[in-house]
């Protein structure tokens, strides 16, 4: 299975772009070190933001590098990481909630990149939010731990839905995706709240659309 869009770790691994989410990569593995750090959740403040492109560029280079590597779309209002790796959306997430089988066999759908694999969202539920607050998932979740190095979990904004606090209350760091010239700082601040505000550990920002210039 080949990814439908330009993921640039990909179609150019040696841009600047790319090196930078190889950096990302190696800053968290060096924070995991003291304190565990195998299942992250990639959300955003208001919008999108690019924050399911940052997860899946992410996503490759951990399998890169090594480390089985699993991609879990939980963002079960809008999800992208089957439109992104071209597979289906009829199995994923919520059949692991919902069928007891599924624990045991996980519908995971395996990528092109060696060590990748994508547990798509499933089927949509009415209400997410329970799903998330529920013992089920964490069940889900220790299921998953054990079958990869690294779980990336791509949530929905926080300031949109109380899924992306839910969740990151029950993962070992949460990264806001930040789109410059785009994303307003108040927000920013507002969704780092909110999810201290559970518990969770924000591990800090991830900066799409930047150039150097901005930089400087």
């Amino acid at each position: 299975m080949t990814p439908n869009v330009r993921l640039i770790t990909l179609t150019e691994p040696r841009s600047p772009a790319a090196e930078a989410f190889r950096t990302l990569r190696t800053s968290l593995i060096f924070s995991g070190v003291e304190r565990g750090l195998s299942a992250i959740l990639i959300t955003a403040p208001m919008n999108d933001d690019g924050k399911s492109a940052v997860l899946a560029n992410l996503a490759v280079t951990f399998a890169q590098a090594g480390h089985r590597t699993v991609i879990v779309d939980s963002d079960l209002r809008q999800p992208q990481q089957h439109t992104i790796w071209g597979c289906s959306n009829e199995r994923g997430l919520t059949t692991m909630m919902l069928e007891a089988g599924a624990l045991t066999t996980p519908p995971l759908v395996e990528t092109s990149v060696a060590n990748l694999s994508v547990l798509p969202s499933g089927t949509l539920p009415p209400v997410p939010a329970d799903l998330f607050s529920s013992q089920r998932m964490s069940e889900v979740i220790g299921v998953l731990k054990a079958r990869a190095a690294y779980l990336l979990f791509d949530a929905p904004p926080v300031l949109r839905a109380t899924d992306a606090a839910l969740l990151s209350a029950q993962l070992d760091g949460t990264l806001i995706v930040v789109r410059t010239g785009s994303t307003r700082r108040d927000h920013v601040g507002r969704a780092a709240d909110e999810l201290r505000r559970v518990g969770s550990r924000v591990l800090g920002a991830v900066m799409t659309n930047t150039s150097r210039s901005d930089l400087d």
